[in-house]
């Protein structure tokens, strides 16, 4: 087993870092890639430092405290490098991008259910509770259930 650190090179470090970075791709937690970064680090130091700091312990004490900081800075400094945004939140999203929209009654919403036509296409709709939508009304929608839009009479 000792053999094993005594003999740590410059590719033992790369390989790592390989490794490290390859498995970061298919979990997605940002710690492994500052870890992966790490170890090239120790790498860079593997090839250029002079032969006293170049052994197995200063190799691993320069990776002890590469990583520290590396993931200490992600989870601080880089924080927001973790958050998804969304570019463009109604995207795939068509009856959320429908809110606020005004459209047509097609006919007389029974039990509070019909159909409304907005641009083009005529949805499933349903009314917020208390409204009264008869044919040929104006309506706006509120809101998105699945693929009913929620809508409510517009005042003239």
């Amino acid at each position: 087993m000792e053999q094993i650190f005594t003999e740590l090179t410059v590719w033992h470090w790369l390989a790592l870092g390989l490794v490290l970075f390859g498995i970061e791709m298919l979990t997605g937690t940002f710690d492994l890639m500052m870890l992966a970064v790490a170890a090239w680090l120790t790498a860079a130091f593997a090839f250029l430092g002079p032969d006293f700091y170049t052994t197995w312990q200063g190799q691993l004490i320069v990776f002890g405290i590469a990583a520290f900081a590396l993931v200490l800075m992600g989870r601080t400094f880089f924080s927001g490098l973790r958050g998804r945004d969304e570019e463009h939140p109604t995207l795939n999203k068509r009856m959320v991008s429908l809110v606020g929209q005004r459209g047509l009654a097609m006919g007389d919403f029974i039990s509070g259910t019909g159909q409304v036509r907005i641009g083009d296409t005529v949805w499933r709709a349903e009314v917020v509770e208390g409204e009264i939508v008869r044919t040929g009304d104006t309506v706006i929608v509120e809101g998105a259930k699945m693929t009913t839009a929620i809508v409510r009479r517009a005042v003239s």
